[in-house]
């Protein structure tokens, strides 16, 4: 699914070089991180969001052929998702 959303994602920024995803898996949901350069944030997201919105369908049906649900987050520049730091926390254990 990352490198899904990662082929996606670096054809439509101007800065392909500063993608980043993270992908979290739970046991039925998988959490998709995307982070992007400021400047390319409004690519992503699209007119009253039909681009992201877009490429979440895209996402949700590929991942209903695999029996997952997905949930795409878009992180603004050094944001820690609530996830990212569960996750984090939960390892240090």
């Amino acid at each position: 699914m990352k490198e899904f959303v990662a082929y996606i994602v670096k054809n439509l920024v101007d800065n392909p070089d500063k993608v980043k995803i993270n992908e979290i898996g739970g046991t039925q949901t998988l959490i998709i991180e995307l982070s992007v350069e400021k400047a390319d944030i409004g690519k992503i997201i699209g007119k009253r969001g039909k681009t992201i919105n877009a490429i979440r369908t895209l996402l949700m049906s590929v991942a209903s052929r695999n029996g997952l649900r997905v949930n795409l987050e878009i992180l603004e520049d050094g944001e820690v998702s609530a996830h990212s730091q569960q996750q984090h926390h939960q390892e240090r254990e």
